[in-house]
Protein backbone atom coordinates (compact mmCIF):
# COMPACT_ATOMS: atom_id res chain seq x y z
CA UNK A 1 0.00 0.00 0.00
CA UNK A 2 1.11 3.73 -1.12
CA UNK A 3 0.05 6.46 1.52
CA UNK A 4 -0.10 9.61 -0.50
CA UNK A 5 0.82 12.56 1.86
CA UNK A 6 -1.61 14.97 -0.08
CA UNK A 7 -3.33 14.98 -3.05
CA UNK A 8 -1.61 14.67 -6.53
CA UNK A 9 -2.97 15.04 -9.42
CA UNK A 10 -3.87 12.42 -12.08
CA UNK A 11 -0.17 12.42 -13.74
CA UNK A 12 1.44 13.15 -10.76
CA UNK A 13 0.00 10.63 -9.25
CA UNK A 14 0.65 8.15 -12.44
CA UNK A 15 4.21 8.56 -12.11
CA UNK A 16 4.78 8.03 -8.65
CA UNK A 17 3.07 4.42 -9.02
CA UNK A 18 5.19 3.95 -11.79
CA UNK A 19 8.45 5.30 -9.87
CA UNK A 20 7.13 2.95 -7.28
CA UNK A 21 6.66 -0.17 -9.42
CA UNK A 22 10.06 0.18 -10.90
CA UNK A 23 11.63 0.45 -7.37
CA UNK A 24 9.67 -2.53 -6.23
CA UNK A 25 11.19 -4.29 -9.43
CA UNK A 26 14.07 -3.45 -8.83
CA UNK A 27 14.34 -4.92 -5.13
CA UNK A 28 12.59 -8.48 -6.85
CA UNK A 29 15.84 -8.54 -8.94
CA UNK A 30 18.48 -7.71 -6.62
CA UNK A 31 16.65 -10.44 -4.11
CA UNK A 32 16.70 -13.12 -7.01
CA UNK A 33 20.19 -12.02 -7.86
CA UNK A 34 21.47 -12.62 -4.15
CA UNK A 35 19.92 -15.70 -4.42
CA UNK A 36 21.55 -17.05 -7.59
CA UNK A 37 24.62 -15.91 -6.28
CA UNK A 38 24.31 -17.37 -2.95
CA UNK A 39 23.43 -20.84 -5.13
CA UNK A 40 26.41 -20.62 -6.78
CA UNK A 41 28.79 -19.91 -4.07
CA UNK A 42 26.97 -23.33 -2.40
CA UNK A 43 28.40 -24.93 -5.43
CA UNK A 44 31.94 -23.33 -5.73
CA UNK A 45 32.13 -24.50 -1.67
CA UNK A 46 30.74 -27.64 -3.26
CA UNK A 47 33.21 -28.45 -5.95
CA UNK A 48 36.41 -26.73 -3.87
CA UNK A 49 35.59 -28.64 -0.91
CA UNK A 50 35.78 -32.19 -3.43
CA UNK A 51 38.52 -31.54 -5.71
CA UNK A 52 41.18 -34.54 -5.35
CA UNK A 53 43.13 -31.49 -5.37
CA UNK A 54 44.33 -28.64 -3.26
CA UNK A 55 43.64 -24.95 -4.60
CA UNK A 56 44.13 -21.71 -2.80
CA UNK A 57 43.48 -18.02 -3.87
CA UNK A 58 45.48 -15.35 -1.80
CA UNK A 59 45.95 -12.06 -2.25
CA UNK A 60 48.92 -10.15 -2.61
CA UNK A 61 50.84 -10.30 0.26
CA UNK A 62 50.45 -14.55 0.19
CA UNK A 63 47.59 -14.64 2.37
CA UNK A 64 44.64 -17.43 1.88
CA UNK A 65 41.35 -15.90 0.84
CA UNK A 66 39.69 -19.16 -0.12
CA UNK A 67 40.76 -22.61 0.03
CA UNK A 68 40.01 -26.43 0.32
CA UNK A 69 40.48 -29.00 2.85
CA UNK A 70 43.14 -30.69 0.51
CA UNK A 71 45.22 -27.65 0.62
CA UNK A 72 44.45 -26.89 4.26
CA UNK A 73 45.78 -30.05 5.17
CA UNK A 74 48.92 -29.94 3.53
CA UNK A 75 49.74 -26.03 3.89
CA UNK A 76 48.47 -25.48 7.64
CA UNK A 77 48.38 -21.18 8.69
CA UNK A 78 46.92 -18.78 6.35
CA UNK A 79 50.11 -17.89 4.40
CA UNK A 80 51.69 -19.48 1.68
CA UNK A 81 55.19 -21.92 2.79
CA UNK A 82 56.96 -19.03 1.27
CA UNK A 83 56.30 -16.90 3.75
CA UNK A 84 56.19 -19.15 6.36
CA UNK A 85 60.06 -20.46 6.91
CA UNK A 86 59.52 -23.29 9.07
CA UNK A 87 56.68 -24.22 6.99
CA UNK A 88 58.89 -23.98 3.67
CA UNK A 89 61.68 -26.42 5.41
CA UNK A 90 59.38 -29.38 4.59
CA UNK A 91 59.24 -28.56 1.26
CA UNK A 92 62.38 -30.06 -0.62
CA UNK A 93 62.53 -29.53 -4.86
CA UNK A 94 65.50 -29.35 -6.99
CA UNK A 95 66.03 -27.50 -10.15
CA UNK A 96 67.29 -27.67 -13.22
CA UNK A 97 71.06 -27.61 -11.98
CA UNK A 98 69.68 -30.14 -9.36
CA UNK A 99 70.36 -28.08 -6.57
CA UNK A 100 67.94 -27.20 -3.41
CA UNK A 101 65.03 -25.20 -4.91
CA UNK A 102 64.96 -21.85 -2.50
CA UNK A 103 61.36 -20.67 -0.85
CA UNK A 104 61.64 -17.31 -3.37
CA UNK A 105 61.85 -20.27 -6.04
CA UNK A 106 58.59 -21.95 -4.63
CA UNK A 107 55.44 -21.19 -7.32
CA UNK A 108 53.53 -19.44 -5.23
CA UNK A 109 55.96 -16.85 -4.72
CA UNK A 110 56.83 -16.53 -8.54
CA UNK A 111 53.47 -16.38 -9.35
CA UNK A 112 53.12 -13.13 -6.97
CA UNK A 113 55.35 -12.19 -9.02
CA UNK A 114 53.81 -12.27 -12.27
CA UNK A 115 55.10 -16.06 -13.60
CA UNK A 116 53.30 -18.57 -14.73
CA UNK A 117 54.43 -22.08 -12.90
CA UNK A 118 53.10 -25.43 -14.22
CA UNK A 119 53.97 -28.83 -12.63
CA UNK A 120 57.14 -28.23 -10.35
CA UNK A 121 57.19 -31.34 -7.93
CA UNK A 122 57.88 -31.27 -4.26
CA UNK A 123 59.16 -34.02 -1.78
CA UNK A 124 56.69 -32.75 1.17
CA UNK A 125 56.72 -33.56 5.03
CA UNK A 126 54.10 -32.71 7.31
CA UNK A 127 54.28 -32.07 11.03
CA UNK A 128 53.21 -35.45 12.19
CA UNK A 129 55.65 -37.37 9.84
CA UNK A 130 53.80 -38.16 7.29
CA UNK A 131 55.35 -38.07 3.34
CA UNK A 132 54.00 -37.30 0.28
CA UNK A 133 54.98 -36.18 -3.14
CA UNK A 134 52.74 -32.97 -4.55
CA UNK A 135 52.98 -31.64 -7.85
CA UNK A 136 52.77 -27.61 -7.27
CA UNK A 137 51.23 -24.93 -10.43
CA UNK A 138 50.71 -21.64 -9.44
CA UNK A 139 48.94 -18.47 -11.83
CA UNK A 140 48.82 -15.13 -10.79
CA UNK A 141 45.21 -12.80 -10.64
CA UNK A 142 45.03 -9.56 -12.53
CA UNK A 143 42.06 -6.85 -11.60
CA UNK A 144 40.84 -4.87 -14.69
CA UNK A 145 43.57 -2.74 -14.82
CA UNK A 146 46.20 -5.65 -15.55
CA UNK A 147 47.30 -5.13 -12.12
CA UNK A 148 48.55 -8.76 -10.06
CA UNK A 149 46.07 -8.93 -6.97
CA UNK A 150 46.99 -11.96 -6.21
CA UNK A 151 47.55 -15.73 -7.02
CA UNK A 152 46.11 -19.28 -7.58
CA UNK A 153 47.89 -22.28 -6.53
CA UNK A 154 46.70 -25.59 -7.46
CA UNK A 155 48.29 -29.22 -5.43
CA UNK A 156 48.02 -32.28 -6.97
CA UNK A 157 49.01 -35.31 -4.69
CA UNK A 158 51.48 -37.42 -6.62
CA UNK A 159 52.69 -40.13 -4.57
CA UNK A 160 51.08 -43.15 -6.06
CA UNK A 161 52.65 -42.12 -9.82
CA UNK A 162 56.02 -41.31 -8.33
CA UNK A 163 55.83 -44.77 -6.53
CA UNK A 164 55.12 -46.37 -9.94
CA UNK A 165 58.10 -44.34 -11.26
CA UNK A 166 60.55 -45.69 -8.50
CA UNK A 167 59.00 -49.11 -8.96
CA UNK A 168 59.60 -48.92 -12.66
CA UNK A 169 63.10 -47.95 -12.29
CA UNK A 170 64.12 -50.25 -9.99
CA UNK A 171 62.18 -53.10 -12.07
CA UNK A 172 64.56 -51.57 -15.20
CA UNK A 173 67.80 -51.33 -12.91
CA UNK A 174 67.11 -55.34 -12.11
CA UNK A 175 66.38 -55.97 -16.02
CA UNK A 176 69.44 -54.55 -17.39
CA UNK A 177 71.21 -56.58 -14.58
CA UNK A 178 69.47 -59.77 -15.27
CA UNK A 179 70.06 -58.41 -19.37
CA UNK A 180 73.40 -58.00 -18.41
CA UNK A 181 74.22 -60.93 -16.57
CA UNK A 182 72.61 -63.13 -19.35
CA UNK A 183 74.67 -61.05 -21.97
CA UNK A 184 77.72 -62.03 -19.75
CA UNK A 185 76.71 -66.21 -19.70
CA UNK A 186 76.51 -65.87 -23.51
CA UNK A 187 79.82 -64.06 -24.00
CA UNK A 188 80.89 -66.52 -21.74
CA UNK A 189 79.48 -69.29 -23.80
CA UNK A 190 80.19 -67.80 -27.34
CA UNK A 191 84.17 -67.30 -26.05
CA UNK A 192 83.95 -71.11 -24.66
CA UNK A 193 82.69 -72.15 -28.14
CA UNK A 194 85.27 -70.21 -29.69
CA UNK A 195 88.02 -71.74 -27.72
CA UNK A 196 86.53 -75.37 -27.92
CA UNK A 197 86.48 -74.55 -31.59
CA UNK A 198 89.71 -73.13 -32.08
CA UNK A 199 90.84 -76.29 -29.90
CA UNK A 200 89.18 -78.59 -32.42
CA UNK A 201 90.47 -76.93 -35.21
CA UNK A 202 93.91 -76.84 -33.74
CA UNK A 203 93.51 -80.66 -32.68
CA UNK A 204 92.36 -81.55 -36.30
CA UNK A 205 95.58 -79.59 -37.71
CA UNK A 206 97.64 -81.67 -35.54
CA UNK A 207 95.88 -84.99 -36.19
CA UNK A 208 96.74 -84.02 -39.89
CA UNK A 209 99.88 -82.84 -39.57
CA UNK A 210 100.76 -86.16 -37.70
CA UNK A 211 99.25 -88.37 -40.04
CA UNK A 212 101.46 -86.81 -42.90
CA UNK A 213 104.54 -86.87 -41.12
CA UNK A 214 103.87 -90.70 -40.38
CA UNK A 215 103.15 -91.23 -44.00
CA UNK A 216 106.31 -89.53 -44.67
CA UNK A 217 108.48 -91.19 -42.00
CA UNK A 218 106.95 -94.59 -43.06
CA UNK A 219 107.96 -93.57 -46.87
CA UNK A 220 111.28 -92.09 -45.38
CA UNK A 221 112.35 -95.24 -43.13
CA UNK A 222 111.49 -97.63 -45.58
CA UNK A 223 113.21 -95.96 -48.57
CA UNK A 224 116.33 -95.51 -46.06
CA UNK A 225 116.10 -99.29 -44.90
CA UNK A 226 116.31 -100.47 -47.93
CA UNK A 227 119.16 -97.79 -48.77
CA UNK A 228 120.65 -98.88 -45.62
CA UNK A 229 120.83 -102.57 -46.82
CA UNK A 230 122.76 -101.55 -50.04
CA UNK A 231 125.33 -99.51 -48.11
CA UNK A 232 125.82 -102.23 -45.98
CA UNK A 233 126.92 -104.75 -49.20
CA UNK A 234 129.37 -101.49 -50.57
CA UNK A 235 130.93 -100.99 -47.21
CA UNK A 236 131.21 -104.82 -46.39
CA UNK A 237 132.62 -105.59 -50.36
CA UNK A 238 135.32 -102.28 -49.53
CA UNK A 239 136.54 -103.93 -46.76
CA UNK A 240 136.66 -107.48 -47.85
CA UNK A 241 138.90 -105.78 -50.73
CA UNK A 242 140.91 -104.01 -48.39
CA UNK A 243 141.76 -107.18 -46.41
CA UNK A 244 141.93 -109.42 -49.06
CA UNK A 245 143.50 -107.40 -51.40
CA UNK A 246 146.47 -106.57 -49.65
CA UNK A 247 149.20 -106.06 -51.84
CA UNK A 248 147.15 -106.22 -55.07
CA UNK A 249 145.61 -103.02 -55.10
CA UNK A 250 148.65 -100.71 -55.85
CA UNK A 251 147.28 -97.30 -56.43
CA UNK A 252 143.74 -98.20 -55.79
CA UNK A 253 143.82 -97.48 -51.97
CA UNK A 254 143.16 -93.65 -52.52
CA UNK A 255 139.76 -94.89 -54.54
CA UNK A 256 138.84 -97.14 -52.01
CA UNK A 257 139.02 -94.78 -49.37
CA UNK A 258 136.59 -92.16 -51.26
CA UNK A 259 134.54 -94.37 -51.99
CA UNK A 260 134.66 -95.67 -48.50
CA UNK A 261 133.81 -91.83 -47.47
CA UNK A 262 131.56 -91.17 -49.76
CA UNK A 263 129.29 -94.46 -48.16
CA UNK A 264 129.75 -93.29 -44.70
CA UNK A 265 128.03 -90.01 -45.34
CA UNK A 266 125.16 -91.60 -47.13
CA UNK A 267 125.24 -93.94 -44.53
CA UNK A 268 125.10 -90.94 -41.62
CA UNK A 269 122.07 -89.58 -44.01
CA UNK A 270 120.23 -92.63 -43.87
CA UNK A 271 120.80 -92.51 -39.87
CA UNK A 272 118.98 -89.64 -39.82
CA UNK A 273 116.52 -90.24 -41.77
CA UNK A 274 115.75 -94.08 -39.87
CA UNK A 275 115.89 -91.40 -36.89
CA UNK A 276 113.07 -89.28 -38.30
CA UNK A 277 110.98 -92.33 -39.75
CA UNK A 278 111.64 -93.37 -35.94
CA UNK A 279 112.72 -96.65 -37.28
CA UNK A 280 116.35 -96.43 -35.59
CA UNK A 281 116.40 -96.73 -32.30
CA UNK A 282 118.28 -94.50 -29.96
CA UNK A 283 121.04 -95.14 -28.23
CA UNK A 284 120.57 -93.21 -24.76
CA UNK A 285 122.60 -92.93 -22.36
CA UNK A 286 123.48 -90.53 -19.15
CA UNK A 287 125.59 -87.29 -20.34
CA UNK A 288 126.63 -83.92 -19.47
CA UNK A 289 124.59 -81.64 -21.83
CA UNK A 290 127.71 -78.83 -21.08
CA UNK A 291 130.41 -81.42 -21.45
CA UNK A 292 128.92 -82.47 -25.09
CA UNK A 293 128.23 -78.69 -26.20
CA UNK A 294 132.02 -77.77 -24.60
CA UNK A 295 133.33 -80.25 -26.88
CA UNK A 296 131.40 -79.32 -29.85
CA UNK A 297 132.13 -76.00 -29.29
CA UNK A 298 134.90 -75.50 -31.50
CA UNK A 299 133.24 -77.65 -34.44
CA UNK A 300 130.40 -75.38 -34.26
CA UNK A 301 132.52 -71.87 -34.19
CA UNK A 302 134.41 -73.83 -37.53
CA UNK A 303 130.87 -74.40 -39.16
CA UNK A 304 129.85 -70.39 -38.93
CA UNK A 305 131.55 -67.99 -41.03
CA UNK A 306 133.87 -65.00 -39.48
CA UNK A 307 131.56 -62.84 -38.86
CA UNK A 308 128.94 -64.88 -36.49
CA UNK A 309 130.10 -65.85 -32.81
CA UNK A 310 129.07 -68.68 -31.34
CA UNK A 311 129.21 -68.15 -27.66
CA UNK A 312 127.84 -70.48 -24.57
CA UNK A 313 125.67 -69.65 -21.64
CA UNK A 314 126.02 -72.77 -19.66
CA UNK A 315 124.08 -73.28 -16.50
CA UNK A 316 125.68 -74.33 -13.26
CA UNK A 317 125.60 -77.94 -11.13
CA UNK A 318 122.86 -79.00 -14.47
CA UNK A 319 121.82 -83.00 -13.88
CA UNK A 320 123.04 -85.13 -16.48
CA UNK A 321 120.86 -85.36 -19.47
CA UNK A 322 119.04 -89.11 -20.86
CA UNK A 323 119.74 -89.16 -24.57
CA UNK A 324 121.99 -90.09 -27.83
CA UNK A 325 125.09 -88.17 -27.79
CA UNK A 326 125.39 -88.54 -32.01
CA UNK A 327 121.88 -87.55 -32.38
CA UNK A 328 122.27 -84.79 -30.31
CA UNK A 329 125.59 -83.37 -31.69
CA UNK A 330 123.58 -83.52 -35.25
CA UNK A 331 120.82 -81.91 -33.67
CA UNK A 332 122.68 -78.90 -32.33
CA UNK A 333 124.88 -78.89 -35.44
CA UNK A 334 121.27 -78.46 -37.52
CA UNK A 335 119.94 -75.79 -35.61
CA UNK A 336 123.44 -73.81 -35.52
CA UNK A 337 123.18 -74.00 -39.24
CA UNK A 338 119.64 -72.88 -39.37
CA UNK A 339 120.98 -69.68 -37.35
CA UNK A 340 124.15 -69.50 -39.60
CA UNK A 341 121.82 -69.01 -42.83
CA UNK A 342 119.32 -66.65 -41.03
CA UNK A 343 122.33 -64.43 -40.39
CA UNK A 344 123.97 -63.55 -43.78
CA UNK A 345 125.51 -60.32 -42.65
CA UNK A 346 127.20 -61.89 -39.17
CA UNK A 347 125.40 -61.84 -35.95
CA UNK A 348 125.54 -64.01 -32.73
CA UNK A 349 124.87 -67.52 -32.13
CA UNK A 350 123.89 -68.41 -28.51
CA UNK A 351 123.98 -71.98 -26.75
CA UNK A 352 122.64 -71.91 -23.25
CA UNK A 353 121.64 -74.91 -21.07
CA UNK A 354 119.30 -74.40 -18.09
CA UNK A 355 116.89 -76.84 -15.77
CA UNK A 356 113.17 -76.80 -16.47
CA UNK A 357 110.99 -78.41 -13.47
CA UNK A 358 107.36 -79.12 -15.10
CA UNK A 359 104.92 -79.59 -12.93
CA UNK A 360 102.08 -81.11 -15.11
CA UNK A 361 101.70 -81.74 -18.29
CA UNK A 362 99.56 -79.33 -20.84
CA UNK A 363 97.08 -80.02 -22.76
CA UNK A 364 99.31 -80.14 -26.25
CA UNK A 365 99.71 -83.66 -27.95
CA UNK A 366 103.70 -82.80 -27.49
CA UNK A 367 103.58 -81.41 -23.69
CA UNK A 368 106.09 -82.28 -21.25
CA UNK A 369 105.68 -84.88 -19.02
CA UNK A 370 106.10 -84.25 -15.16
CA UNK A 371 109.27 -84.24 -14.19
CA UNK A 372 112.69 -82.39 -14.60
CA UNK A 373 114.16 -81.48 -18.31
CA UNK A 374 117.25 -79.22 -19.30
CA UNK A 375 116.57 -76.23 -21.97
CA UNK A 376 119.58 -76.64 -24.51
CA UNK A 377 118.15 -73.10 -25.61
CA UNK A 378 119.65 -72.21 -29.60
CA UNK A 379 119.15 -68.06 -30.39
CA UNK A 380 120.02 -65.96 -32.89
CA UNK A 381 120.01 -62.57 -33.92
CA UNK A 382 119.24 -63.32 -37.61
CA UNK A 383 116.05 -62.02 -39.36
CA UNK A 384 113.72 -64.48 -37.64
CA UNK A 385 110.75 -66.31 -38.66
CA UNK A 386 107.85 -65.17 -40.12
CA UNK A 387 104.88 -65.68 -38.22
CA UNK A 388 102.90 -67.40 -40.77
CA UNK A 389 105.36 -69.80 -41.40
CA UNK A 390 106.01 -71.00 -37.58
CA UNK A 391 103.76 -73.47 -37.62
CA UNK A 392 105.21 -74.94 -40.63
CA UNK A 393 108.95 -75.06 -40.05
CA UNK A 394 108.49 -78.76 -38.47
CA UNK A 395 107.13 -80.11 -41.61
CA UNK A 396 109.29 -82.79 -43.55
CA UNK A 397 110.97 -81.00 -46.93
CA UNK A 398 109.63 -77.41 -46.11
CA UNK A 399 112.85 -75.06 -46.25
CA UNK A 400 112.28 -71.15 -47.08
CA UNK A 401 116.34 -71.65 -48.66
CA UNK A 402 116.73 -71.36 -52.29
CA UNK A 403 115.91 -74.56 -54.47
CA UNK A 404 119.45 -76.63 -53.98
CA UNK A 405 120.16 -75.17 -50.59
CA UNK A 406 118.19 -77.10 -47.95
CA UNK A 407 116.38 -80.24 -47.69
CA UNK A 408 113.41 -79.65 -45.60
CA UNK A 409 114.84 -82.09 -42.82
CA UNK A 410 117.11 -80.11 -40.64
CA UNK A 411 114.11 -79.16 -38.12
CA UNK A 412 111.92 -82.35 -38.58
CA UNK A 413 114.55 -84.36 -37.41
CA UNK A 414 115.60 -82.69 -34.94
CA UNK A 415 111.76 -82.28 -33.83
CA UNK A 416 111.85 -85.71 -34.22
CA UNK A 417 114.83 -86.33 -31.94
CA UNK A 418 113.12 -84.36 -29.06
CA UNK A 419 110.23 -86.52 -29.30
CA UNK A 420 111.48 -89.78 -29.63
CA UNK A 421 113.66 -88.77 -26.51
CA UNK A 422 110.71 -88.21 -24.20
CA UNK A 423 111.38 -84.67 -24.78
CA UNK A 424 109.87 -81.54 -26.31
CA UNK A 425 111.00 -78.39 -28.84
CA UNK A 426 109.82 -75.20 -29.14
CA UNK A 427 110.42 -71.90 -31.56
CA UNK A 428 109.61 -68.51 -30.93
CA UNK A 429 110.57 -66.31 -33.36
CA UNK A 430 110.52 -62.18 -33.94
CA UNK A 431 112.01 -59.46 -35.81
CA UNK A 432 114.81 -59.93 -33.61
CA UNK A 433 115.66 -63.33 -33.95
CA UNK A 434 114.94 -66.78 -33.07
CA UNK A 435 115.04 -69.04 -30.55
CA UNK A 436 114.78 -73.02 -30.36
CA UNK A 437 114.54 -74.91 -26.95
CA UNK A 438 115.05 -78.73 -26.76
CA UNK A 439 113.94 -80.09 -23.63
CA UNK A 440 115.51 -83.61 -22.81
CA UNK A 441 114.83 -85.22 -19.50
CA UNK A 442 117.11 -85.40 -17.02
CA UNK A 443 118.88 -88.80 -15.48
CA UNK A 444 118.61 -88.58 -12.34
CA UNK A 445 122.15 -89.35 -11.64
CA UNK A 446 125.45 -86.85 -12.06
CA UNK A 447 128.02 -89.84 -13.49
CA UNK A 448 127.93 -91.70 -16.71
CA UNK A 449 127.55 -95.44 -15.92
CA UNK A 450 130.43 -97.33 -17.22
CA UNK A 451 129.84 -99.43 -20.23
CA UNK A 452 130.46 -103.06 -20.63
CA UNK A 453 133.08 -103.31 -23.67
CA UNK A 454 132.68 -106.32 -26.00
CA UNK A 455 134.63 -109.32 -25.34
CA UNK A 456 137.39 -109.93 -27.99
CA UNK A 457 137.62 -112.77 -30.46
CA UNK A 458 140.57 -113.67 -31.80
CA UNK A 459 140.21 -117.20 -33.74
CA UNK A 460 137.41 -119.59 -34.15
CA UNK A 461 137.69 -123.25 -34.06
CA UNK A 462 135.20 -124.12 -36.57
CA UNK A 463 131.90 -123.29 -35.22
CA UNK A 464 128.91 -123.19 -37.37
CA UNK A 465 126.82 -119.41 -37.48
CA UNK A 466 123.18 -119.44 -38.92
CA UNK A 467 123.56 -116.36 -40.76
CA UNK A 468 120.08 -115.17 -41.52
CA UNK A 469 119.77 -112.12 -44.19
CA UNK A 470 117.14 -111.81 -46.91
CA UNK A 471 119.73 -109.15 -48.98
CA UNK A 472 121.74 -111.21 -51.15
CA UNK A 473 124.78 -108.82 -50.99
CA UNK A 474 124.44 -108.29 -47.28
CA UNK A 475 124.43 -111.95 -46.29
CA UNK A 476 127.34 -112.28 -48.86
CA UNK A 477 129.36 -110.06 -47.32
CA UNK A 478 128.83 -111.48 -44.12
CA UNK A 479 129.12 -114.74 -45.30
CA UNK A 480 132.75 -113.61 -46.55
CA UNK A 481 133.46 -111.55 -43.03
CA UNK A 482 132.66 -115.32 -40.84
CA UNK A 483 135.27 -117.09 -43.15
CA UNK A 484 137.97 -115.32 -42.17
CA UNK A 485 137.93 -116.22 -38.45
CA UNK A 486 137.89 -119.59 -38.60
CA UNK A 487 134.01 -119.89 -38.59
CA UNK A 488 131.55 -121.56 -40.98
CA UNK A 489 128.45 -119.78 -41.68
CA UNK A 490 125.37 -121.22 -42.60
CA UNK A 491 123.57 -119.24 -44.82
CA UNK A 492 119.71 -118.64 -44.68
CA UNK A 493 118.14 -116.10 -47.21
CA UNK A 494 114.51 -115.42 -48.18
CA UNK A 495 114.37 -118.99 -50.19
CA UNK A 496 115.81 -120.77 -48.24
CA UNK A 497 113.73 -119.35 -44.86
CA UNK A 498 110.75 -120.35 -46.65
CA UNK A 499 111.63 -123.76 -47.47
CA UNK A 500 113.37 -124.63 -44.00
CA UNK A 501 111.64 -127.40 -42.21
CA UNK A 502 109.33 -125.56 -38.97
CA UNK A 503 110.65 -128.44 -36.81
CA UNK A 504 114.11 -127.35 -37.42
CA UNK A 505 116.45 -127.54 -33.95
CA UNK A 506 119.07 -125.25 -33.94
CA UNK A 507 122.52 -126.67 -33.48
CA UNK A 508 123.88 -126.42 -29.72
CA UNK A 509 126.13 -122.97 -28.66
CA UNK A 510 124.97 -121.47 -32.09
CA UNK A 511 124.42 -118.27 -32.59
CA UNK A 512 122.16 -116.25 -34.50
CA UNK A 513 120.25 -112.68 -34.81
CA UNK A 514 117.65 -112.67 -32.74
CA UNK A 515 116.01 -109.50 -34.22
CA UNK A 516 115.53 -110.50 -37.48
CA UNK A 517 112.58 -109.15 -39.98
CA UNK A 518 109.35 -110.90 -38.82
CA UNK A 519 106.83 -112.36 -41.22
CA UNK A 520 105.43 -115.46 -42.69
CA UNK A 521 108.46 -116.42 -44.15
CA UNK A 522 110.89 -116.83 -41.11
CA UNK A 523 108.97 -119.35 -39.82
CA UNK A 524 110.34 -119.54 -36.09
CA UNK A 525 113.89 -121.13 -34.72
CA UNK A 526 113.63 -124.26 -32.98
CA UNK A 527 110.18 -124.56 -34.25
CA UNK A 528 109.03 -122.32 -31.17
CA UNK A 529 110.46 -124.18 -28.39
CA UNK A 530 112.40 -121.73 -25.88
CA UNK A 531 115.17 -123.63 -25.03
CA UNK A 532 115.93 -123.55 -29.09
CA UNK A 533 115.97 -120.47 -29.15
CA UNK A 534 118.89 -118.07 -30.74
CA UNK A 535 120.64 -115.70 -29.08
CA UNK A 536 123.19 -112.94 -30.25
CA UNK A 537 125.83 -112.77 -28.07
CA UNK A 538 129.58 -112.49 -27.91
CA UNK A 539 131.81 -110.78 -30.25
CA UNK A 540 130.80 -112.27 -33.65
CA UNK A 541 127.69 -109.97 -33.74
CA UNK A 542 130.21 -106.88 -33.40
CA UNK A 543 132.37 -107.90 -36.39
CA UNK A 544 129.41 -108.85 -38.51
CA UNK A 545 127.83 -105.22 -37.72
CA UNK A 546 130.70 -103.74 -38.35
CA UNK A 547 130.23 -102.82 -42.24
CA UNK A 548 126.46 -102.06 -41.48
CA UNK A 549 126.01 -98.47 -41.14
CA UNK A 550 122.55 -99.22 -39.28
Amino acid sequence: MVILERPLSGASLLSSVAAAWRSRLRQFEMRDRLSELAQERERMQTLLENLPVGVCFMDREGRTLVSNPFYEQHVPGQRIPSRQPREAARWAALDSAGQLLPPDQFPGARALRGERVRGQDFYHTTANGAESWLRVSAVPLHDDAQQIIGATTVIADISDEKRAELALRRFNEELEVQVQERTRTLALTLSELQRETAERSRAEEQLRQSLKMEAVGQLTGGIAHDFNNMLTGVLGALDLMRIKGKGQLAGLERYMEAAQHSAHRAAALTQRLLAFSRRQSLESRPMSANELILALHDLLQRTVSEQISVTLELGADLPWILADANQLENALLNLVINARDAMPDGGLVTLATTLVTCTEQGPEDDALAPGDYVCIEVRDTGTGIPERLLDKVLEPFFTTKPQGQGTGLGLSMVYGFARQSNGRLTIASDATGTRICVYLPTAGQRRESPRAAPSEFTQGAGETILLVEDDDAVRLVNQEALEAPGLSGLECGRRQGRAAPGGAATPAGLAGDRCRPAGPEWPPVGGGDPAAQATLAGAVPDRLRRGRPE
